[in-house]
């Protein structure tokens, strides 16, 4: 073994007296999603080092590229801190690559190493410059730039960087429960906030036989699309269907969206006492359609006291786009298959409500022990990777 991965924490690191929390949780994650690849992980309160097969090189890069928590990773050289080892080593590594200039950066941690930094810098790059032809340094553009990591008893050489994900290690906040519709938003709001370290317990609500069998597949798709980021996530699955019959039924049109948010979000609440969770999250953009104003988002969140976390309130439509694109969920998005709050939608829903007004017509129906039924008929779908899908009642 000569190489590791060579994880660095970034954000981590300013954590101070609960350092070792968020760092244990991150080695916990990527123990957890390297299970069954031949690595060995080593942690430490300013490095993580992963030991690997080459064979299993790649697919390792995958699923790290995925783990929040990692600011940056590096394929790197591994050699017994000791001078000439260092430069021997360096020179094996420089002699397989193709370049005309490069550039040297040494951090020395372990300070009872006889040369500090900036006398490294020279002892290296002299030894470059002697044994390999036509090459130059060049401290502004270099070809090259090697990076040389001096530590206690190992030291770490590396030309290159990959950007991780960012952002907090899963598990380092408490639960959320992410309403996730079969639209773009909530997907790109459940992914925002798993970057923040919040593990997630997802909530679809359909309407069969308004609603389709194709409309809640795509929503385990996208199910399975937000997994690989995490371990696993519960989505629970709400027959919907006599509630919003209930309210087409007996509200005034321009309201219907309104009061369908409100018992959704009654039943959220619920759910989240229930699994133990602490923020409702989802995808509402404002403005973005009526339900959406501040007016109506007041009006709707006043039924619940919890917190409701919109991560793409201020994100314009392109820009929820473009993430979606990037976490591959807004291919699946926009499959034709409408969900709860597409169907029946008004021509002239509402869009400055009345709190009164939604009372009144909320008191023509015993929606509590609707809701009641509603959240006691939930059945959930365990889904811990993207082939792996495990159905169990855990309400």
């Amino acid at each position: 073994m000569d190489r590791v991965i060579l994880i660095k924490y970034g954000e981590l690191t300013t954590k101070k007296g609960n350092r070792n929390f968020f760092i244990n949780t991150l080695y916990n994650n990527i123990k957890d999603k390297l299970d069954g690849f031949n690595v060995k992980i080593v942690k430490d309160r300013s490095r993580m080092y992963i030991e690997f097969l080459d064979s299993e090189l790649d697919k390792i890069k995958k699923v790290i590229d995925n783990i929040f928590g990692i600011h940056m990773y590096h394929i790197a050289y591994i050699v017994d801190t000791n001078i000439e080892e260092i430069k021997n080593k360096l020179l094996d590594i420089m002699k397989s690559k193709s370049f005309k200039t490069f550039k040297i950066e040494t951090k020395r941690s372990d300070k009872t190493f006889a040369y500090n930094s900036m006398e490294v810098n020279p002892i290296l790059g002299g030894h470059l410059l002697k044994n390999i032809d036509n090459i130059s340094v060049d401290v502004h553009n270099p070809d090259i730039l090697v990076k040389v990591e001096i530590r206690n008893k190992h030291s770490y050489i590396y030309t290159n960087s990959y950007k991780g994900s960012g952002g907090y290690p899963i598990g380092t906040q408490a639960k959320g429960m992410l309403m996730l519709s079969g639209g773009i938003d909530s997907p790109v709001a459940g992914y925002l906030a798993m970057k923040r370290g919040i593990k997630l317990d997802a909530v679809y609500f359909e309407a069969i036989p308004h609603t389709s069998l194709d409309a809640r597949n795509k929503v385990i798709e996208l199910t399975k699309k937000l997994v690989k980021y995490t371990n696993e996530i519960n989505l629970h699955i709400v027959n919907f269907t006599k509630i919003q019959e209930e309210i087409y039924k007996t509200a005034d049109d321009t309201y219907c969206i309104t009061i369908m948010r409100r018992m959704m979000y009654k039943i959220m609440e619920k759910l989240a006492k229930k699994n133990k969770a602490l923020v409702i999250i989802n995808g509402e953009s404002i403005g973005q359609v009526a339900s959406q104003t501040l007016t109506s988002m007041s009006v709707i969140n006043s039924v619940t006291n919890m917190p409701v976390i919109r991560p793409v309130a201020c994100l314009d439509k392109l820009e929820i786009i473009d993430i979606a694109k990037k976490i591959d969920t807004y291919e699946t998005s926009i499959l034709p298959y409408e969900d709860c709050c597409t169907i029946f939608v008004p021509k002239h829903p509402v869009i400055n409500p009345k709190l009164s007004e939604c009372l009144k017509m909320e008191e023509k129906v015993d929606y509590d022990k609707m809701i009641d039924k509603a959240v006691e008929d939930i059945y959930t779908i365990k889904i811990k990777d993207e082939k792996d899908i495990k159905f169990k009642n855990l309400l």
